[in-house]
């Protein structure tokens, strides 16, 4: 009766995981293994002077979009690094806009001004463009290519790949 037993979970385990060994590797989702590459959605928000700014009319520059709030702490330890960035990079023509999302324009002014934000500030107070984007968290940091291509998502300026648009200056170094 036990020999019944044993063969039957032997037999049952070779049917359930024998052939499952077979089929590893015969699924290849994708192939050829071609980066999917996706298209900013196009957007168009208010800044703090009431000019309207729209992502489409930055197309053949990189953009670099900050979506952040005044009330979090995360955002406010940003702001050296985007300082740093907007100096170094802007001038290599990089677009930058902090994309303020659900407050009013009066305690955005406020805090661009008490924290002199070089870069343009644009409201998103109804939070339809972080709903495009599929903001959960701030601060978001999405990195636009020449070609309207999103190609980093990040929640740290230190984790932006800004040496994919702006490979690194090899002056002094010999070939």
């Amino acid at each position: 009766m036990t020999k019944k037993i044993i063969v039957y979970f032997i037999i049952t385990f070779i049917m359930l995981f024998g052939t499952a060994a077979f089929s590893f590797g015969q699924f290849i989702p994708n192939a050829p293994f071609k980066e999917e590459l996706l298209k900013a959605p196009d957007f168009s928000l208010k800044d703090l002077e009431g000019k309207t700014y729209r992502l489409s009319k930055s197309a053949g520059k990189p953009v670099l979009l900050f979506f952040g709030a005044t009330w979090c702490p995360a955002c406010r330890t940003e702001i050296p690094s985007m300082k740093d960035i907007y100096a170094t990079y802007t001038p290599q023509g990089l677009e930058i806009a902090y994309i303020n999302i659900g407050e009013s324009a009066k305690r955005v002014a406020r805090f661009v001004q008490t924290n002199k934000l070089p870069y343009r500030t644009l409201l998103d107070e109804s939070e339809d463009v972080a709903d495009l984007y599929n903001i959960v968290g701030v601060p978001t940091f999405i990195l636009i290519d020449k070609k309207g291509i999103i190609i980093n998502i990040s929640h740290r300026s230190a984790d932006l790949s800004l040496t994919k648009i702006f490979p690194p200056n090899n002056q002094g170094v010999k070939k």
